[in-house]
């Protein structure tokens, strides 16, 4: 968890005060004030105005004036410092990429985006190390770590399989490897869910499950804002379940997944459309909009595709539980452009006891910032630690 514990000096206590301020701070969006940070967190006025002006000082945070609501002593909000930390989020996808910052409390701020041709991965995650290398040349000492989304499985800072790409076993840290930073790549579902838990319809969920659909689709199980990773870190692979019994054969190795039935790929595959690994998003986005204007080829295929994802979004409730769902990337199109035929699906799939009180099945309010909000936040995460918070008053040496 992000608690930090353990303090037993001075030093310590002031340090694990410090963390417990700037990471409240943090998590609230850079949007609480410091009368709300001092209560919540239990301090006194006097200890919270020595932290907010050592958090100044070492340009971590600033304050500024809260909108006066109502009469009384004026507060002021402790957000992001003009100078303050950087993250760098990337968003790696099949057929592009997509570089932002984030400061604290995770506004982002997209600096470059580009597509890429289907090359062998290391030269695709060579030329991304170059633009970042560009990035970090840029932005100088203010980045304190490297958040990468990969649309695929990820262990120990490999991708393990991405099997429409034939990427396998691609050591993708090393090759994105960024000097002394941190370079922490994750899944860009599971990454999508974390940010919808820590921001966006998750947040405050006991148990949410989160969905993001691109070409295929996958998601993660999150309890307490945190997703379940599994015994090996690669759970979320939703999209590799057998669930609705298709007998089309999986570049994975195995016949029926779900993803071959929903995302981008399963709309050209419905409308007869040329399939062409990791490329067609633009093709796929205008069978919606054909659908929207009553082509009836590409509303046949919307409806064939909806209802997939509905009956298996049922059957992962089924097995999971969640409290509700959140949808992401085109996840949200499919379930609002043909909102009937998914609840139909829904509602069908579930076992009866679960039909009166349904998980709500919600978008994300994130729009199509979640992956970057939650690559960034794996370098906070690994920042907002004492080591983290260490290293930067120490300054760069």
């Amino acid at each position: 968890m992000r608690a930090v514990t353990g303090a037993t000096t001075s030093g310590e206590l002031r340090l694990h005060n410090l963390l417990r301020l700037l990471r409240a701070a943090h998590d609230r969006g850079g949007e609480a004030t410091r009368s709300e940070l001092t209560r919540d967190l239990g301090l006194a006025r006097g200890t919270a105005a020595v932290l907010v002006a050592d958090l100044t000082d070492a340009r971590l945070a600033q304050e500024r004036p809260a909108p006066q609501r109502a009469r009384g002593r004026p507060t002021a909000i402790l957000g992001p410092h003009p100078d303050g930390p950087l993250a760098l989020a990337v968003d790696l996808r099949e057929d592009g990429w997509t570089i932002a910052t984030a400061e604290l409390g995770g506004a982002l701020a997209v600096r470059e985006e580009r597509p890429h041709p289907v090359y062998p991965p290391e030269a695709v995650l060579g030329g991304l190390a170059a633009a970042i290398d560009r990035q970090l040349a840029d932005l100088g000492p203010r980045v304190v770590g490297v958040g990468v989304a990969i649309p695929g499985p990820i262990r120990d800072g490999r991708v393990v399989d991405i099997p429409h790409l034939s990427w396998r076993d691609v050591p993708a840290a090393d090759i994105l490897r960024a000097g002394a930073l941190p370079v922490l790549i994750g899944n860009d579902a599971t990454l999508a869910g974390l940010a919808e838990a820590r921001r966006g319809a998750l947040h405050g969920t006991a148990i949410g499950l989160h969905l993001h659909v691109d070409f295929d689709l996958g998601g993660a199980l999150l309890v307490d804002g945190d997703p379940l990773h599994g015994a090996r870190g690669t759970a979320g692979e939703f999209g590799h379940m057998p669930l609705l019994g298709s007998g089309l054969r999986c570049d994975c190795g195995t016949t029926g997944c779900w993803a071959l039935q929903v995302g981008a790929t399963a709309l050209l595959r419905a409308t007869g459309a040329r399939l062409e690994p990791g490329r067609g998003r633009a093709d796929a986005a205008r069978i919606l909009t054909r659908a929207a204007d009553g082509d009836p080829g590409a509303a046949a295929a919307l409806d064939e595709v909806a209802r997939a994802f509905g009956t298996g979004t049922a059957a992962l409730v089924n097995a999971l539980d969640p409290q509700r769902v959140t949808l992401s990337g085109l996840g949200t199109r499919l379930h609002a452009q043909a909102a009937e035929t998914f609840a139909d699906a829904y509602h069908d799939g579930l076992m009866a006891f679960r039909r009166d009180q349904p998980p709500p099945v919600l978008p994300t309010t994130l729009g199509t910032d979640a992956i970057l909000i939650g690559a960034s936040e794996l370098a906070f995460d690994a920042f907002l630690t004492p080591e983290g918070l260490t290293a930067w008053t120490a300054g760069p040496t």
